[in-house]
């Protein structure tokens, strides 16, 4: 989220229901791996909350805005006054110490780690159980279908590449934490893992239409305020692509015929698999260093889509994003 040190905005839980088989598809010689990544990345996660809120010492510091600690029986670890921080959590100099995302560090002080850390933070309480429980309805099933190797590689460059889009298009007028563009990056990977292996699925109208709709509801809410939206529509890029990229599968039919004499053996991928994998490389490729290049040159990503800050906010009568 933006500004207050508010975070990266909420991936839906309801995204559980992509979880593995969403089209149909079920193979017996398919081998499951053990999840252990997602359930460490959950418990890095919450550790890395506590030592946020005993830092943040509330009683010790308290808020520029007056009011007193809420839940003040924690103690050190109480939370900052709602009105600093509706969320549960610390204030947002305390985040920013800690390594949320902050264009003017990034970019004039050489804090490039901090497109990283900001993926490990989380603004409040309410924000930390949202983003764990779709991680973990989301990752666990990714993980035991493909394993930890490529299901990390994406959330971690998923992260990077929502990091990077709103450090281009937010800039300097707020921080922002949050796991949520690495959540929207296993998001966009199940939808392109889904058209890559279009061929062995069954139902596939119904799992493409109902990931379709889960996803747009997603970035429905990203476009309220002190919601990241860029974060997420960064993360989901980056994940789409590195789908086709990492989570390819074999023909239907491949591992079964393995034995065969190779000149009865059918290609292991298919054409078209071939085609989107080198074409999303490519563009993954060149959009992460674009997007580097423009970043660390202080290139306002707005200035060349100067509709692009409703992607973020869409303003009403009853909020306005600049606040």
């Amino acid at each position: 989220m933006e500004g207050g040190g508010e975070g990266k905005g909420r991936a839906a839980p309801a995204a559980a229901a992509a979880g593995g088989g969403f089209g149909g598809y079920e193979s017996a010689g398919d081998r499951k791996w053990w999840p252990w990544l997602v359930p460490t990345v959950i418990v890095a996660c919450v550790a890395v909350f506590v030592v946020e809120m005993w830092v943040n010492d509330c009683p010790r510091h308290g808020s520029a805005l007056g009011g007193g600690c809420v839940a003040g029986f924690l103690r050190r670890f109480s939370f900052q006054p709602l009105r600093e921080n509706p969320l549960l959590g610390p204030s947002s100099t305390t985040l920013g110490k800690m390594g949320a995302l902050d264009w003017n560090k990034v970019v004039h002080q050489h804090q490039g780690w901090r497109l990283i850390s900001c993926i490990w933070l989380h603004a409040g309480l309410i924000h930390l159980v949202v983003n764990m429980l779709s991680l973990l309805f989301i990752g666990i099933r990714l993980e035991q279908q493909f394993g930890f190797v490529r299901i990390g590689a994406i959330y971690l460059l998923s992260g990077f590449g929502g990091s990077v889009m709103s450090a281009l298009f937010l800039r300097n007028n707020y921080i922002s934490v949050g796991a949520s563009g690495a959540l929207f990056g296993l998001l966009g990977s199940m939808l392109s893992e889904l058209l890559m292996n279009w061929t062995i699925y069954s139902n596939k109208v119904a799992a493409i239409i109902t990931l379709l709709f889960i996803i747009a509801i997603n970035v429905a809410i990203g476009i309220l305020p002190h919601a990241d939206n860029f974060a997420h529509i960064g993360g989901f890029l980056t994940g789409f692509l590195l789908g086709f990229v990492l989570l390819a599968r074999p023909q239907f039919g491949w591992l079964e015929r393995s034995e065969l004499p190779h000149t009865n053996q059918p290609p292991k991928y298919k054409p078209y698999q071939y085609v989107l994998w080198v074409v999303a490389l490519v563009l993954l490729l060149v959009g992460f260093t674009l997007s580097l290049v423009m970043l660390f040159k202080g290139k306002n990503g707005n200035d060349g889509c100067h509709w692009c800050h409703y992607l973020n906010c869409v303003p009403t009568s009853r909020w306005k994003c600049d606040t």
